[in-house]
């Protein structure tokens, strides 16, 4: 039998949904370049791209751009996501999103500039290799505070506890003791450059049913 690792890779992918960043295959497609050049091509060719964030701890899967509309427009109307996820569940997904990996990734950024030189050196290939998600980087969520803070416009509390399970069944969030952690899809959601000024200044008003601010002027977290 002739080995296929790239086959290996994505047939993981499309079963697992994640895998870690420290997964051998998984480095091989962020260091080894024509073994990524090649898992790139057939992946446009069924209209799929690896997605993956050099802060983020897991790589998985999603709809290339040039296929989108035709997975995700349908009926004259854009769906906002494919796994059938209701409006305030996908609002309580942005708003998580915003909330726990923001604030690590300043985090994550703040402590990548806080490196010595010599550190630097050894993070040679920083763009391969995650910040340690230590308990201190990765925010934590109260439920009970996300209740108080957005339990009126998310659908109150049975409502949000139920989508908190479904966003933890599909592997966005962990839910222990009553406190909402970062689950391993949940820091791949958005492609920051694309959407994270959208997300923040629009999209997440808009889902609330609140008027977006001004974006200021200059770039965003990326």
């Amino acid at each position: 039998m002739i080995e296929d690792p790239i086959a290996d890779l994505v047939a993981r992918l499309l079963a697992q949904r994640v895998i870690p960043r420290d997964d051998e295959l998984a480095r091989r497609a962020l260091l080894d370049e024509p073994f990524r050049e090649e898992l790139d091509r057939r992946l446009a060719a069924v209209g799929l791209t690896l997605r993956e964030h050099p802060y983020a701890a897991h790589l998985t899967l999603a709809v290339a751009r040039p296929q989108e509309r035709a997975v995700f427009a349908q009926d004259n109307a854009w769906l906002s996501n494919t796994l059938q996820l209701d409006r305030d569940a996908v609002a309580l997904l942005v708003v998580l999103w915003a909330q726990i990996v923001l604030p690590k990734r300043q985090r994550q950024r703040e402590r990548l500039d806080a490196e010595s030189a010599a550190a630097q050196q050894e993070q040679m290939f920083a763009d391969s290799q995650p910040i340690p998600l230590q308990h201190d980087v990765a925010p934590v969520i109260a439920e009970r505070t996300l209740l108080a803070d957005f339990g009126d416009r998310l659908g109150g509390r049975t409502r949000i506890n139920f989508n908190l399970g479904v966003l933890a069944r599909h592997g966005f969030i962990q839910r222990r003791g009553g406190e909402i952690s970062e689950g391993p899809l949940l820091d791949l959601l958005f492609d920051y450059e694309r959407t994270s000024r959208r997300i923040l200044d629009g999209a997440l008003s808009e889902l609330l049913g609140s008027q977006p601010q001004p974006a200021t002027e200059g770039g965003t977290d990326g």
